[in-house]
């Protein structure tokens, strides 16, 4: 089996307040997701390359009107970088139970599938996964990566951002004080101190957390921040738990190989 989660570019790790660019090609299985309009590409959402020809992103970041492509292995959205691949998106797998009415039930989880597999290099990497049912503790630091912000009005950085990000257990995160009964089991939250930033994360990008092997593993997929604004108290950031599909994820990739 080919690795994953061991970066050929060691992330640039510590403490971090607000948002920082990122090591280059340091999360080499982050993906920027695009779409096609008036003969150019955009920048929606990010993912993660988690086998060969499939990415794992968000069911909110998916329309069904829209084609797609995959940027892998870049570091600037805007340079044509040596390395970096775009690719077609052949398949578009949202799961059966998102609801994008009900965005506090979860299943913000959703896959794609690249229309050519991608040769991986130092700069494209795959994604380790977590065991299925894991939940890290409170506190766990983890770092969310992107291109986008969570907030709708700010800017869009050009550079892979990156920041660090602390889990907030399910009994801190669901309490009335915080996110309440938006937050469901099947979520996983972090940040939410009002000090490190979590708007530099992109809709369906991951949350990796770092494993005692030093693996990295996406524990997260951005699916929901606070309307209230960035770097909100008691308002983390709200990522699809990714070990809870870890057997829709598997029985996705079987029905389409």
């Amino acid at each position: 089996a080919l690795s994953c989660g061991l970066p050929t570019y060691q992330p640039h790790v510590g403490r971090v307040v607000g948002g920082e660019d990122a090591t280059p090609n340091s999360w080499p299985w982050q993906v920027s997701l695009q779409y096609s309009y008036l003969g150019k590409w955009y920048h929606t959402c990010g993912g993660s390359l988690v086998a060969n020809n499939w990415v794992l992103t968000a069911a909110h970041c998916i329309s069904n009107s829209k084609t797609y492509r995959v940027m892998l292995g870049r570091h600037s959205l805007s340079n044509d970088e040596f390395g970096s691949k775009a690719i077609k998106v052949s398949k578009l797998v949202v799961h059966e139970k998102w609801n994008s009415n009900m965005l506090s039930n979860g299943y913000d989880i959703a896959l794609v599938k690249l229309a050519n597999p991608v040769s991986l290099s130092s700069k494209i990497q795959l994604a380790c996964l977590p065991p299925a049912g894991t939940i890290l503790p409170n506190n766990y630091p983890c770092y969310v990566t992107g291109w986008g912000r969570l907030q709708t009005n700010g800017a869009s950085p050009d550079i892979l951002q990156q920041g660090r990000l602390l889990v907030v257990d399910f009994a801190t995160c669901s309490s009335p004080t915080w996110w309440g009964s938006s937050v469901k089991t099947n979520m996983v939250c972090a940040g939410g101190d009002g000090v490190i930033s979590s708007c530099n994360g992109d809709s369906g990008g991951p949350l990796n957390c770092q494993a005692s092997n030093g693996q990295w593993q996406v524990h997260g997929i951005v699916s929901f921040g606070s309307t209230l604004g960035c770097n909100y108290p008691r308002k983390p950031s709200v990522f699809t738990r990714v070990s809870n599909y870890i057997s829709w994820i598997n029985s996705v990739r079987a029905s389409w190989p």
